[in-house]
């Protein structure tokens, strides 16, 4: 909430305990911001909430609030009670204009809260196999997790990026064959791929590179020497693109955790002994299970296969438990919807473990659906093959590429519009809200320096005031998307104050005032916008230009 609406819900509590001896529980107080502004800035409906609890009238309820709240607010310009017992808030101009001075003295630092209070959280994301280069699905993910990430910081969690890399198994022994195979082609062999194999141009040029840098040298070693080289450089090759494909999207990572590397440390091992001595395990069939239907799970799932190689489930056992071990207390992971089925089983598994519930919180990526002219586009023009990321974001800008995946929720499906995402006009979110900024920077430079004013009590429009009170809600909607996991409401308060920016410049006239104080005040209302437009879309990872 904003620093308004914490202070009428702490008064409000107040009230309850002073007039009535409640104490509410978290939640029962609720401030909101109306729809039509004309009843106040702010309303409640607490008296209606405290009519079962009094048994009483919620207008009597509500009017005993307003006398009470009059004289613990001096903030407060007038109360009115209204329809069933709706209780609307005006707040003095002055008091609202006071977020001025905080932003303009903040700066990058505006928005920045303490919802995380110094929570140690890991986001793992992305993490797709280094068996190709990252697709629709993928880019979904990565702008999601990245803008997450940034929300998590600025909310004062302690947030680590995560990418797990899938780097063992049949995925990574079918890309050494098929790379060879490339390899041998060059040379004039017929290849022989395996069916499950990759045949995507990827493949061929990095076969191609490897025959520039090596020359015919994989063929005359035995075969099995030149099948290690391929998938160990092949998987090397893979990884590499990954991460400048994800570093042109904007998204870092922190740490790179590799499948192989946990397999070779022993960890595995070690977390099946720790599940054998707390008495999670049994044998069957010949097999190792874990009672996984004892926490939540529908069915006990296979450790350790009859053939004594383990199934997927338990390394990524033993890769969340040494997520917590480095000292991660929440984790969350973005999972394709194809894993729907896997989230309770690895639910069960922490919680079998010992750790509370709760400790893994999973988010599900839907799928995306291409969309250019009202059909959908399944193929890369270029090569033929699903659409990659660097290809979107050479198409449409970077900045489309993640505010279009970024502007619905994660767990429904997604329409991109292509022709939209190419547009130069206001039909584009993205073009619509950096003009808006570049704008106010236009005016910003002609203006010269803007300072910090004692007063702001000439800032009356409506104007003024919406744009006052969103800027004031922004800390709010900062704690609040990083709190649920959403940054899709960061684009909706980038449209939102977009839209209020663009209303205040057509019918506010700034740097022709009719008097200089006026101008003063409204040239810093709009250094504060700006300032807050660039803060917002830095956490969605989109640029704020100057110009336009």
């Amino acid at each position: 909430m904003s620093t308004v609406e914490n202070r009428l819900v702490d008064a409000l509590k107040e009230v309850l305990k002073e007039r009535y001896d409640l104490v509410p529980e978290e939640g029962f107080v609720m401030v909101e911001v109306p729809k039509d502004s004309s009843k106040g800035n702010y309303a409640t409906n607490l008296a209606m909430r405290l009519t079962k609890i009094l048994r009483r009238n919620p207008r009597e309820i509500g009017q005993e609030i307003k006398d009470a709240m009059l004289e613990k607010m001096p903030e407060i310009e007038g109360i009115e009670v209204a329809g069933p017992g709706f209780i609307n808030f005006q707040i003095r101009k002055d008091v609202l204009a006071n977020v001025i001075n905080e932003v303009l003295a903040q700066g990058d630092d505006y928005g920045k809260n303490e919802a995380g209070k110094g929570v140690n959280i890991l986001v793992e994301y992305v993490s797709a196999n280094p068996t190709g280069p990252l697709h629709l699905g993928h880019a979904r993910g990565a702008v999601w997790g990245d803008s997450l990430c940034r929300l998590l910081l600025a909310s004062g969690y302690n947030c680590l990026r995560e990418y797990y890399i899938n780097d063992a198994g049949n995925q990574i022994d079918n890309l050494g064959i098929s790379l060879m195979e490339r390899y041998r082609e060059l040379f004039g062999e017929t290849p022989n791929l395996p069916d499950d194999g990759y045949h995507g141009p990827d493949v061929i040029e990095i076969a191609k590179e490897i025959k520039e840098e090596y020359g015919d040298r994989w063929m005359h070693v035995p075969a099995d020497e030149a099948y290690r080289f391929f998938r160990e450089d092949g998987k090397r090759r893979e990884l590499e693109r990954i991460r400048r494909d994800l570093k042109y999207y904007r998204c870092d990572f922190d740490s790179w955790i590799s499948e192989q590397e946990i397999r070779n440390s022993g960890l595995i091992e070690r977390s099946v002994e720790r599940m054998q001595e707390m008495g999670l395990v049994y044998e069957a069939e010949g097999a190792l299970w874990l009672k996984t239907t004892e926490y939540g799970d529908d069915k006990d799932r296979v450790l350790r296969k009859s053939d004594g190689s383990y199934t997927y489930f338990t390394p990524d056992i033993a890769n969340h438990i040494g997520k917590v071990e480095r000292g991660y207390e929440k984790l969350v992971n973005l999972w394709g919807a194809d894993h729907h089925g896997y989230i309770a089983r690895m639910q069960a598994a922490l919680t079998a473990l010992g750790y509370p519930k709760g400790t893994l919180l999973v988010d599900i990526i839907q799928m995306v659906r291409l969309v250019e002219n009202g059909r959908e586009v399944k193929m890369s023009k270029r090569t033929g093959n699903a659409v990659t990321i660097r290809e979107l974001c050479d198409d449409i800008g970077v900045d489309s590429a993640r505010y279009f995946f970024l502007a619905k929720a994660l767990d429904t499906h997604l329409d991109f519009d292509l022709g939209i995402a190419r547009k130069r006009t206001n039909e584009n979110p993205v073009f619509y809200a950096q003009y808006a900024h570049a704008r106010s920077s236009k005016v910003l430079k002609s203006a010269g320096e803007v300072t910090p004013l004692d007063v702001y009590d000439q800032l009356t429009t409506e104007q003024e005031v919406d744009l006052l009170k969103l800027i004031t809600d922004f800390p709010a909607t900062v704690a609040d998307a990083a709190v649920t996991r959403a940054p899709n409401k960061i684009c909706n308060y980038v449209q939102k104050l977009a839209q209020y920016i663009h209303a205040f410049y057509a019918s506010c006239k700034i740097l022709s005032a009719e008097t200089e104080e006026l101008k003063k005040q409204r040239l810093a209302l709009l250094k504060a916008a700006a300032i807050t437009m660039k803060n917002a879309l830095f956490l969605l990872g989109v640029e704020a230009p100057e110009e336009m």
